[in-house]
């Protein structure tokens, strides 16, 4: 695993060097939503074509909506990449529009195997996303001008093996964790898809449902504070694109519990150790590990 794990370094670290969109008033021929996507995608073009990724670090997906030169250029893309299973509801008439207008809408979610419903979160287990990863590539370079090429497979196959050896790098970090503690409290519904991928049980979620704009009742507060004392529950995540008011508010409810913060439906700042999807998923696993453990 150690090879891999070098390799995987020199990637995560290519893909911080700054951000490739247009750098002009044109639109990129493929546009991305996501900061997590957009990440994806750079690992898999590299400098062959330019991208532009809307959403900021930090951006909460869920109510983000698209200035009127990014719809613009939504529209005048060759290839639009959403992540998909109503993520980015915000962008949603836009998204539809490129489409009508002819570009051609790729879900990274929905190329990834086993979907748990509607649950858009599949970025939180690398070895789906791995999965993902590789069929994207194979949709780009069937759809964009000139990336059908042996450097860019040549690319796509090692960034998709950097993901595979994540995976086996967040198992080996997570295992210092015991199994009566694999226990997840979030600010909301995120990690499905990992505590499947990991052994984990997921206890419940601070803000029902998967959409970060609702809000808790007190007397789901006090259920889910009740829970976390029973079960002992030593720490409550909560995601850096929302405030922590109600994960505060959970332990103030009597839960003896720490809060700590994960990064979760958008990359970091840089510098912030999740400023690539691959810093994302290895921060996210080591905080986890500390507080469970």
């Amino acid at each position: 695993m150690g090879a891999g794990l070098a390799v995987l370094g020199v990637a995560a670290g290519a893909a911080a060097c700054g951000d490739d969109d247009t750098g002009g008033a044109d639109a990129a021929p493929i546009v991305v939503t996501s900061s997590i996507a957009g990440d994806v995608v750079r690992n898999l073009v590299g400098g062959d074509v330019a991208i532009e990724v809307l959403m900021p670090p930090n951006a909460d997906p869920h109510d983000f909506a698209p200035s009127a030169r990014q719809a613009s250029h939504l529209r005048d893309a060759d290839v639009v990449v959403v992540n998909g299973l109503g993520f980015e509801a915000g962008l949603d008439d836009a998204i539809d529009a490129a489409g009508d207008d002819g570009a051609a809408v790729v879900a990274l979610a929905e190329l990834a195997p086993d979907l748990l419903g509607d649950d858009p979160h599949v970025f939180t287990d690398p070895a789906r996303m791995a999965v993902a990863t590789a069929a994207l590539a194979e949709e780009l370079a069937d759809t964009v001008e000139g990336l059908d090429t042996p450097a860019y497979r040549e690319r796509a196959t090692a960034y998709v093996e950097d993901l595979e050896a994540l995976d086996a790098e967040v198992e080996q970090v997570l295992a210092s964790i015991p199994a009566e503690r694999r226990v997840l409290v979030t600010n909301h519904d995120v990690f499905g898809y990992f505590a499947e991928r990991y052994g984990f049980e997921v206890l419940g979620s601070i803000i029902p449902g998967g959409d970060t704009l609702a809000e808790p009742s007190a007397d789901e507060l006090a259920d889910l504070a009740a829970a976390i004392d029973a079960a002992g529950v030593p720490a409550i995540f909560a995601e850096s694109s929302a405030p922590t008011r109600l994960a505060d508010a959970l332990a103030g409810e009597g839960a003896d519990v720490e809060v700590v913060e994960l990064y979760t439906e958008s990359l970091g700042e840089p510098g912030s150790g999740a400023d690539t999807y691959v810093e994302l998923v290895r921060t996210n696993a080591q905080r986890i590990a500390a507080a469970l453990a």
